[in-house]
């Protein structure tokens, strides 16, 4: 499913290139639920944007589902992103003037994946999958932290996408939230599709395939595989 090759990203800081990535090969399978860890500053998130094609890489080749994505122009690249990865943001990122409902459908709107007759009734679908159906007309003010994180699952759904990246979907949630949704991608996993989520906590080995370390933009030499209940 992806495939790094020699990848490195670089920054132009006031104080000089600053090395995120440095030198990543890296091999992820189709259907497994992959943790990356690491501390805050360590390139979690910059390995996530890499694989989801938010960023380029200064060198080095990233491939998923046998596509070359830095190859992609910016318009291909964002309808392949559209249609092949969901992705869950840290801080939810729901547009605050939509409805939980509305903010499922988005997706679909822009690839126009679902006929437009279908497209309610898929978020209302998705949102009862995460188990906040009965929130799909309220707007995310109204909504806790964890219910704003599955409708962000729900959005990251919407197109099917065989791919789901999650930037530290935890981080923000008290334990027994965390746990659910933890428990949430695993079920996806289970269910074929491939998630890779950047995380710094330590207690995700119960949920997880593989976990991948890393620090100062480069992956430990040892990844440690976890065999999970599949």
């Amino acid at each position: 499913m992806i495939s790094l090759q020699q990848v490195s990203k670089d920054y132009e800081t006031p104080a000089g290139k600053f090395s995120a990535l440095k030198s990543i090969d890296l091999e992820i399978q189709s259907g497994r639920f992959v943790g990356v860890v690491g501390k805050s500053g360590s390139g979690k998130s910059t390995l996530l944007n890499m694989i989801a094609g938010i960023d380029r890489p200064s060198s080095g080749s990233v491939a998923v589902a046998g596509t070359t994505i830095h190859d992609l122009s910016e318009n291909r690249l964002a309808m392949w992103r559209g249609r092949k990865v969901g992705f869950v943001f840290q801080f939810f990122q729901l547009l605050p003037t939509l409805t939980a409902a509305e903010n499922v459908m988005l997706p679909m709107d822009f690839c126009k994946t679902f006929p437009l007759r279908e497209r309610r009734k898929r978020a209302l679908a998705l949102l009862d999958r995460v188990a906040v159906g009965a929130q799909a007309d309220k707007l995310p003010a109204t909504l806790s932290g964890g219910e704003q994180q599955r409708v962000a699952i729900a959005r990251a759904l919407a197109n099917e996408p065989p791919l789901v990246l999650a930037d530290e979907p935890t981080g923000n949630l008290d334990s027994v939230t965390a746990a659910a949704i933890l428990d949430l991608f695993r079920g996806m996993a289970n269910q074929g599709t491939t998630v890779v989520i950047a995380t710094h906590e330590a207690d995700i080995a119960r949920f997880i395939d593989r976990r991948i370390e890393i620090s100062d933009g480069a992956i430990h030499p040892q990844i440690t595989p976890i065999f999970s209940n599949k």
